[in-house]
């Protein structure tokens, strides 16, 4: 509870920091929204995968703690936003540009666990394949896509905009020191989170990545709610859909290959990762359906989106105290 805490204070000055850098720069809304605010909010879930590997040898609790965030950013943050904030609206070219991309990510992340599976098999086991560096550079490759198509929608909109005034109140130097000083905040919150899933997992015998699933995934989280939560507040559909898809992106194709740039090689178990990819694409596919009735999010969906994520963390708890064996 108190490394939750401390992630969400870090990630509110990460976001006061991000967000007035983006307005000295003159970025466009959906830039700042679906790139700084996402990769600041999406800082907790890349710290989780390098403390998990690098300190921990955990590379399942990283991956798991990503995946679980991901299905928590589909499915809890559009239906929170919805309920709490004005009614939701988005734009057709969002829903239909950065949902294509981000059901991309999903499919390269689980072609990359696939390939460490078929190229790079565990000898003496099944479903075990070694994630290499080479393998790892596939999804980061595809975010160096992704951040060039956000450069040229930045280039387009300051070019058909008039060159406006830099604020004068904004002290760039200032805010840097402070965006650092939030990540080293965060990546201190992190490890307390980590060590409290493998504590957990020990104390209560249970699989570490169940806790990382659901524990820490929520926990890093939540600064992605509140960015969500404000924008959709301030009637600001679009923006508040570009940050959820913007930091599943980034938690896809950055945070996960991180992990293994960082120790060199991981262990996949595919036959724990290829049901929660599929349970994040069912997500997916849920939450972009409810998007194309008319671009709007109603009420009755909202709710529709948090009660599957109810059923999810029920599956999770049947998995804990086996009483499934689906994924175990």
């Amino acid at each position: 509870m108190v490394s939750t805490a401390v992630v969400w204070k870090g990630s509110l000055i990460l976001e006061s920091a991000a967000d007035k850098l983006a307005t000295y720069y003159q970025l466009p809304p959906i830039v700042q929204g679906a790139v700084i605010e996402a990769v600041g909010s999406s800082f907790p879930e890349l710290s989780t995968t390098v403390v998990a590997t690098l300190i921990h040898g955990e590379f399942d609790l990283g991956v798991s703690s990503i995946v679980g965030s991901a299905i928590f950013n589909i499915l809890v943050i559009p239906g929170l936003s919805g309920l709490m904030g004005k009614r939701l609206t988005f734009d057709r070219v969002l829903v239909y540009k950065d949902a294509q991309f981000y059901i991309t990510s999903v499919t390269v992340l689980l072609l990359a666990f696939a390939f460490s599976l078929i190229y790079n098999p565990v000898a003496n086991t099944r479903w075990q394949g070694t994630l290499n560096r080479p393998i790892a550079l596939m999804p980061i490759a595809l975010y160096g896509v992704y951040l060039f198509l956000q450069q040229q929608d930045t280039v387009e909109q300051q070019h058909n905009q008039k060159h406006e005034q830099l604020s004068p109140d904004i002290q760039v130097g200032k805010e840097w020191l402070r965006l650092l000083f939030s990540l080293a905040l965060i990546v201190a919150a992190v490890e307390g989170l980590v060590r409290s899933a493998i504590g957990l997992g020990n104390v209560l015998n249970t699989p570490n990545f169940l806790w990382g699933l659901t524990i820490i995934a929520a926990g890093t989280s939540l600064p992605d709610a509140f960015v969500s939560i404000r924008a959709a507040r301030k009637g600001q559909g679009d923006v508040s859909l570009a940050n959820v898809l913007g930091s599943n992106i980034f938690d896809l194709l950055v945070a996960i290959p991180v992990g293994v740039l960082i120790a060199g090689a991981s262990t996949v178990n595919f036959a724990v990762t290829a049901p929660l990819m599929g349970v994040l694409t069912l997500a997916t596919i849920i939450l972009f359906t409810m998007l194309r009735t008319n671009l709007v999010l109603s009420k009755k969906e909202c709710i529709l989106l948090l009660g599957c994520y109810i059923v999810f963390i029920g599956w999770m708890g049947l998995e804990t105290f086996g009483i499934t064996n689906w994924v175990l």
